[in-house]
């Protein structure tokens, strides 16, 4: 059956328009982020949406679901392998490399925002085309970084009116990593009948992620599975034991979760999650950790790095707005002569601040209306008599103080 050819369209599946009142939390959540992460001597970078897909399989790794399940993958017109990024980590660390920055001895923090793109199903707060705000720190190996970060994410989500638990984990590194692994497959392949089939390919493939898979079946056999905390090695523990006291010095408070890893897999000893009650199930609304050995997986020069993401649209609806402040100037007219005389006014004005100018000659109480809609601070209105007479009348509609001046004093007046 041929389609309408004038038929609606709508946004794609698990894609969203954003407008009006979200675009206003969606900006007030960016601009309090950037200025804290700013305050931390972060620096803004950008990466392309679009990078090759080895990029993805080399940092995020053939077996997490994101590769194996998630990736918007295709061969565009030069037969190149692509896809549109999933996560924004591996962009950053690719840009660090490209741009031989991992050659360099002085140590660089970035802070990225923008939409992030995985293929799975769409629900609250999980998107196809989702938004992240994220920092990476390359050069500093200390767990007082990994403690700063963590800290600077606490005074977001503070400053957003967010509230939020904090879970933390050791990963290890890879001299205590390798008897972990060992000692896990073997008690997970005593328990492989009981477990889901993703556990049971990630056996072999991956078997620290089963220690994060969703299934509740999974999760009550997982209880009694060793736990990498108790086997790290001296220098793991040692780091780990200080974040936890720099954190209760800081009244920071968190819960050591043994069964907390990273999706990705690039990550090593620290890890941590914020999460939230308050949109429904206790969900992650930001993560990240320490992943010292990834800009030489992607053949940089080894540089110990921590970094985290939190999810815009996970936290939108939890953002506590400010009052919206009343802001610049409305224009009209009573009379269609006067109408051209707004544009000058309008164009001197928007130097300095923000002018909404209407087209249409109306009566007095639909000019203020339309102040009031626009969320003016300043009504500013030319009709028959002050036309004639070369002036402006202006109310401050806060205040509500009103005065006849002249054009050419409006005009100059900063």
């Amino acid at each position: 059956m041929r389609e309408k050819e004038n038929r609606m369209i709508n946004p794609l599946r698990g894609m969203k328009d954003l407008t009006f009142e979200e675009s206003q939390r969606f900006t007030h959540i960016i601009d309090t982020a950037t200025k804290i992460a700013q305050r931390y001597g972060y620096n803004y970078i950008e990466t392309p949406i679009l990078e090759e897909t080895a990029l993805f399989k080399r940092s995020v790794g053939e077996s997490s679901d994101i590769v194996g399940k998630e990736m918007y993958q295709f061969e565009d017109k030069g037969g190149n392998d692509v896809c549109m990024r999933p996560e924004g980590t591996a962009g950053v660390v690719r840009a660090f490399i490209s741009t031989k920055l991992d050659r360099q001895p002085i140590k660089q923090k970035f802070y990225y925002y923008g939409p992030m793109f995985r293929y799975e199903r769409p629900q609250k707060g999980r998107l196809r085309e989702f938004h992240q705000f994220g920092c990476e720190s390359f050069g500093e190996a200390s767990v007082y970084e990994d403690f700063t970060v963590i800290t600077m994410i606490s005074q977001i989500f503070t400053e957003l009116g967010i509230g939020f638990d904090l879970k933390i984990n050791s990963l290890g590194c890879k001299a205590c990593m390798p008897l972990y692994r060992e000692n896990l497959v073997g008690f997970l392949t005593g328990i492989k009948e009981e477990l889901c089939s993703d556990c049971n390919r990630r056996i072999e493939t991956n078997p620290i992620r089963i220690l994060d898979c969703k299934n509740g079946t999974c999760q009550s056999h997982l209880v009694s599975s060793p736990k990498l905390i108790n086997n790290l090695c001296g220098e793991c523990d040692s780091d780990f034991k200080k974040l936890t006291a720099l954190l209760d010095n800081a009244c920071i408070s968190y819960t050591v979760d043994t069964n907390l890893v990273r999706g990705l897999d690039y990550y090593g000893k620290t890890a941590f999650e914020f999460v939230s009650n308050e949109i429904g199930a206790q969900s992650a609304i930001a993560g990240g950790g320490r992943y010292d050995r990834l800009v030489e997986f992607l053949d940089g020069k080894p540089t110990p790095a921590v970094g985290f993401a939190i999810g815009i649209e996970r936290i939108m609806e939890l953002v506590q707005m400010p009052e919206i402040q009343r802001e610049g100037i409305y224009m009209g007219a009573m009379t269609d002569e006067a109408i051209e005389v707004l544009f000058p006014l309008a164009a001197a004005k928007r130097k300095e601040t923000k002018v909404t100018v209407e087209y249409n000659s109306k009566g007095f109480k639909s000019h203020m209306k339309g102040a009031d809609k626009a969320n003016a601070r300043y009504a500013v209105l030319i009709g028959e008599d002050e036309l004639k007479e070369s002036t402006i009348w202006l109310k401050d509609l806060e205040s509500k103080e009103e005065k006849t001046v002249l054009l050419s004093e409006f005009q100059d007046t900063n």
